[in-house]
């Protein structure tokens, strides 16, 4: 590598570590999303008293281009007995995390997620708490909603829901993506630092 060429990946990577080492606060926060009243699960028409299954997914199509630096999710669901309900979201680039669900062995009862918000900076996990559950808290472990940072929000977000046993059934009543876009300075320079890096390699 000649002296010139040095110099240039010496910028890039200056750049690059200014946008990480620069104070990334939140930018603005959009909000997308709304009503669904979605029967949990789907209608069969072959067996109109099912009650086990999957409902159709809740999609919130977003047509803006941000980069997502938070995210958390609000839902609404009436269901007679959440314990059934296995809750996942994914991104438009094909992430999926799961947001709840539980195993044989931690049987309850209880109705109802109320305006129940998923957010990683919550006090307490969704599993410390009982149903109706109202509030803010962590998805199960080990997933994050963290695991979106980074990616481009436009596209096809998909709420999915499975519910896992028979007998009961509910309606996802709401679903909403809140998305906090990074502070637009230190977006900037992780942009800039990339091209510098790409324009440099094809040189």
């Amino acid at each position: 590598m000649d002296a010139h060429k040095a110099v240039q990946w010496i910028v890039a990577i200056i750049v690059i570590v200014s946008g990480v080492s620069f104070p990334v606060f939140a930018g603005q926060v959009y909000t997308y999303g709304g009503d669904f009243d979605l029967p949990i699960p789907k209608p069969d028409s072959s067996d109109p008293d099912i009650s086990k299954g999957w409902m159709d997914d809740a999609v919130i199509e977003i047509t803006d281009n941000f980069i997502v630096s938070d995210l958390d999710v609000r839902i609404s669901i009436t269901h007679t007995n959440v314990f059934d309900l296995q809750i996942f979201l994914q991104s438009p680039a094909g992430t999926r995390i799961c947001l709840n669900m539980y195993d044989f062995r931690e049987f309850f009862e209880g109705a109802n997620y109320t305006q129940t918000i998923f957010d990683d900076e919550a006090e307490l996990s969704i599993k410390q708490v009982e149903p109706p559950f109202t509030g803010s808290f962590r998805p199960i472990e080990p997933y994050k909603l963290s695991e979106f940072d980074g990616e481009d929000n436009y596209g096809i977000w998909r709420l999915q829901i499975y519910d896992a046993w028979n007998w009961d059934t509910g309606t996802l009543d709401s679903f909403e993506l809140v998305i906090s876009t990074p502070e637009p300075a230190a977006a900037v320079f992780l942009i800039l630092g990339a091209g510098l890096i790409n324009l440099f390699k094809r040189r």
